[in-house]
């Protein structure tokens, strides 16, 4: 008797034991059947149907002693799992099964010592991070930006190579204040040769805070040759070369820059500004500064600039005693500073210059008008 009770408890063993196999491999079935699904485009209430024979006898499985214990077990729990996290269109059930995804992933990668599941977890980790991506999106839209951030550097960080995703993960950390990460997201998304000149702004304009010049100044010349003639970007890279007194770098660009920006008055005036006050060039600065007006006749900093001028050319008349000149030159001066004055009524360096003129005029009247004007500030 006791023989035969042996030999009945190791058939059920073996009855078991089989039966648990037998759900891992109707599992295995219904990942073949849900794949050639979704080759076929077949529609989600088909792939849903297939998906749930699976999981029921997934969850058998890992509800046995044994199959518990076998990777297989896990990476299809993961990839079935993962694959409804995407397509239900019920949140609560997606995150559900996104959970269940991520937790059965993890212990799919822990038992499969030998990678021999490995194509499943590979599909299963690419699902997981698709839907880490939906979440972050939304979460960006809901200016959750940590969040976001969170989810799509996991993201970012398991596709290095998709530069539009590390734009996303930059400017998530952006916002968040976290500019060291912006940073290295940013150098990912230029690395991967984006060209979207709000990368090498930001990324400039983050190196200038931290006082690292020649890395913004580069990561603009890098911006430039991936945007060539941006008006932004050669804005920004004008500017920063005039803040790190980069003169003769700085007029070189604008030099090549206004043929492509003929309408662009700030590089005209800028242009203006370098000849009169790095160069001393009077004559091209005047230039400079007309073709700026012809654009917009009412830019005040041009009539300011181009007052400026005419008195410092009336100053160089009056020491080589050229009367004539003289007064031609104030007279412009005058002319101009009173258009500039009719713009900005309350610029006092401009109601300062015309007392200047007014005074060597001996028009004492104005003078004395102008300095009540003053006298209100």
């Amino acid at each position: 008797m006791k023989i035969k009770s042996l030999i009945l408890f190791i058939c059920i063993l073996t009855v078991n034991a089989n039966a648990q196999k037998t759900q891992v491999q109707l599992a295995q079935n219904s990942v073949g059947k849900l794949q050639a699904s979704i080759a076929n485009k077949e529609d989600v209430k088909k792939q849903f149907s297939i998906i749930g024979e699976g999981i029921k006898a997934i969850e058998s499985a890992q509800n046995d002693k044994k199959t518990k214990n076998w990777a297989e077990t896990w990476a299809i729990k993961a990839y079935l799992s993962s694959y409804v996290a995407l397509i239900d269109e019920n949140e609560a059930n997606a995150d559900k099964y996104y959970n269940l995804a991520s937790e059965a992933l993890e212990n799919a990668i822990k038992l499969d010592k030998y990678q021999d599941n490995s194509g499943l977890i590979k599909a299963a980790t690419y699902n997981v991070n698709i839907k880490k991506q939906i979440e972050g999106n939304r979460a960006y839209q809901q200016n959750d930006f940590v969040t976001a951030f969170n989810l799509l550097k996991q993201v970012s960080d398991f596709l290095p190579k998709d530069s539009t995703l590390a734009l996303n993960v930059a400017l998530c950390a952006q916002n968040i204040q976290s500019y060291d990460e912006a940073l290295n997201y940013f150098k990912r998304a230029k690395d991967n040769q984006i060209k979207n000149p709000i990368v090498f702004q930001t990324m400039a304009s983050i190196y200038a805070s931290k006082f690292e010049s020649e890395l913004a100044i580069k990561t603009l010349e890098e911006g430039l040759k991936r945007n060539p003639y941006h008006p932004f970007l050669t804005n920004d890279y004008i500017n920063l070369l005039l803040d790190n007194e980069r003169y003769d770098a700085a007029i070189k660009i604008i030099e090549g820059s206004i043929p492509n920006e003929k309408r662009n008055k700030l590089l005209l005036f800028l242009y203006g500004y370098l000849q009169q006050y790095q160069l001393n060039n009077n004559n091209t600065a005047e230039l400079a500064y007309k073709k700026a007006l012809d654009i917009d006749q009412n830019y005040f900093d041009a009539l300011y600039q181009l007052g400026l001028v005419y008195i410092n050319n009336a100053n160089i008349s009056l020491k080589e005693k050229n009367n004539q000149k003289f007064i031609s030159y104030i007279n412009r001066g005058e002319f101009t500073l009173l258009r500039a004055h009719e713009i900005n009524l309350n610029d006092r360096n401009t109601i300062q210059l015309l007392i200047e003129i007014y005074t060597r005029k001996n028009r004492l009247d104005k003078v004395q008008d102008l300095k009540r004007k003053l006298n209100e500030f």
